[in-house]
């Protein structure tokens, strides 16, 4: 990518490319935007927000869902100069506060009333707010039609000396963490920080043209922005979901898209509706099912391999027409590649989903790196790792196991706090907080220093493992291991709620996820998938007893980051009664 910007690049794409930029699904049916109906789009925006008497550099936050006029705000923000801060959809009016005032957002681009409503509650604690701009009506606001409306204020010479005028360096944008510990930070990352990272993705997974991503995970957050903007650099085709979450798998299969990135969370529930149809229907049926699987793990690593026998080959190829090609068609029929990343991913859901023909390649990165600093590749996945670092980027382990990156992908440093920036670098590289360890060049997590538990006798173990087996469980959600300073571990499990209805028929009796959590077949149940999991692990490293929360753990309730990563610190104080309870006696 050679422009000097982010807004260059967009807007030189939308000259380059034609076809559909973006498609997304309302009021029924399915739209399109051009790249040229995009490139006027941004433009216009891009003359209008100067026309507000905004100059290069000022800060203009965003605050909403994942939606087309998301990415048109970020494009013309970029192409005007200015300095894009993404603020989660689901933060609280106070979060929201904390965010525009830190970063010092002269404006906001909101989605709607209810957006707005959180910011009219803390205006009066924002008096370098001057610009409040809404993507739907809200009758407070003015719109983006009307900031684009004023387009002719700024004449298309002020637009190119802005684009002219932008550096690599400058800081394109300025994304706070999700806060699993503190106050969130804001890491600076540069145009030539987004960039680079755009063209090692796409050296790594070979995009290009007529690709469709599938697009709903949080644009606040830094995977799905450079995601983004990837697409709109090669001429891919970005396909939106329809904002309901309980459509979601359906939005995919109707998207039909050919790249998923998404969260291990929507794996793991696709997955789980996967194994829960192959164990209906008769004895033969659940045979043929469990026979293609099986017949899926042997042959799809021996074919990327070049050693698959021609009756292996044989074997898949009627597996695949008779069950496995019907799970793709969960994703509309077209998937060649989904990318995950921001939380661990159980190994059982990506080595079944492969047998499935469904390549799910795990990345690991920051905020700091520009989201995913090492990523799989298509053609050698080492499921259980996260790949290797992107090409021209490194990686390095420390004495004491902390992953060190580095490369043209590392941030500026964190806005308004020099000593957080200073404590975060170790020479050149990034200081993950992640232990971990390298396999010819491959990464493996191992764990996260803040979250390592020391037992009463002294043993460190990381507990990222231990819950990622037991959320290979069908019916566990979520679960938190808990044992500093104690003789043994327990753990705190939640039962998915999408599941429960199977698993209360399963077990023959009634109820809801609350009632469910305390029955004592449902305790009976979950302790022989506790005890699956323990068998993989030393016996210090087992968990001992475990109880069942009566609801799952929540963005709303402030116990999940937007990505789904459990916020351990808050957990551990919320229900630090209960986890003591499981010692008691």
């Amino acid at each position: 990518m050679s422009a000097n910007s982010l807004g260059r690049m967009v807007l030189d794409a939308t000259e380059r490319h034609s076809g559909a930029a973006i498609r997304f699904p309302r009021d029924g049916t399915w739209h399109e935007w051009s790249f040229a109906e995009l490139g006027t789009a941004v433009r216009e925006l891009a003359r209008g927000l100067a026309a507000l008497g905004l100059e290069p550099g000022d800060r203009v936050a965003l605050l909403g869902e994942t939606r087309p006029e998301w990415t048109l705000a970020d494009a013309a923000v970029l192409a005007a100069g200015l300095v894009v801060v993404p603020v989660y959809h689901t933060n609280s009016p106070e979060e929201c506060r904390y965010v525009v005032d830190h970063s010092g957002a002269k404006a906001i681009i909101l989605e709607n009333t209810a957006q707005l409503e959180k910011i009219e509650a803390v205006k009066g604690e924002l008096p370098g707010l001057e610009h409040v701009v809404s993507m739907e009506p809200t009758g407070r606001t003015p719109t983006v039609a009307d900031v684009r409306g004023r387009a002719g204020e700024t004449p298309e010479a002020e637009l190119q000396r802005r684009l002219d005028a932008g550096g690599p360096d400058d800081v394109a944008t300025i994304v706070y963490t999700s806060g699993t510990t503190g106050p969130p930070k804001g890491c600076m990352l540069t145009h030539r920080n987004v960039l680079f990272t755009g063209e090692a993705y796409v050296q790594q997974i070979h995009l290009r043209p007529p690709a469709t991503l599938f697009m709903f995970l949080p644009l606040a957050h830094a995977l799905a922005r450079v995601v983004q903007m990837v697409s709109l650099q090669v001429g891919c085709t970005l396909a939106f979901w329809s904002g309901d979450s309980r459509r979601l798998v359906e939005d995919v299969g109707a998207a039909k898209p050919t790249h998923f990135p998404s969260v291990p969370r929507v794996f793991e529930k696709i997955h789980a509706r996967v194994l829960a149809r192959g164990q209906e229907g008769s004895a033969v049926k659940q045979r043929l099912f469990a026979w293609a699987i099986a017949t899926g793990r042997k042959a799809r690593p021996a074919m990327r391999a070049g050693t698959a026998s021609a009756a292996l080959k044989a074997q898949y190829a009627l597996a695949d027409r008779l069950v496995l090609s019907k799970v793709r068609q969960l994703f509309g029929g077209r998937l060649e590649l989904a990318l995950t990343g921001a939380a661990p991913i159980p190994l059982e859901v990506l080595e079944f989903l492969d047998a499935c023909g469904i390549t799910v390649l795990e990345g690991y990165g920051m905020t700091e790196t520009c989201a995913a600093a090492t990523l799989n590749t298509p053609e050698d996945p080492r499921f259980g790792t996260v790949g290797r670092a992107l090409p021209g980027t490194g990686v390095a382990i420390a004495e004491d196991g902390e992953i060190l990156l580095s490369g043209p992908n590392v941030f500026k440093g964190y806005h308004r706090n020099e000593e957080a920036t200073a404590e975060v670098f170790e020479d050149e590289a990034v200081r993950t907080g992640d232990l971990g360890e390298l396999e010819d060049g491959f990464l493996r997590i191992t764990g996260r220093k803040k979250d390592l538990i020391i037992t009463s006798s002294g043993k460190n173990i990381s507990p990222t493992n231990i819950e990622n087996a037991l959320r290979e469980s069908r019916w566990i959600s979520q679960a938190v291991v808990h044992g500093d300073n104690r003789s043994y571990l327990v753990a705190l499990l939640t039962l998915d709620a999408d599941e429960a209805a199977a698993f209360a028929a399963e077990l023959g009796i009634d109820g809801d996820v609350s009632s469910l959590a305390s029955h004592p077949r449902v305790q009976e149940a979950l302790q022989k998938d506790v005890d699956t999991a323990n068998a993989r692990f030393a016996r210090i490293e087992q968990v001992k007893k475990f109880t069942v929360l009566d609801t799952d753990l929540s963005q709303e309730a402030g116990e999940l980051t937007p990505t789904m990563k459990v916020k351990r610190a808050v957990v551990e104080k919320r229900y630090a009664d209960t986890f003591n309870g499981l010692y008691d006696g």
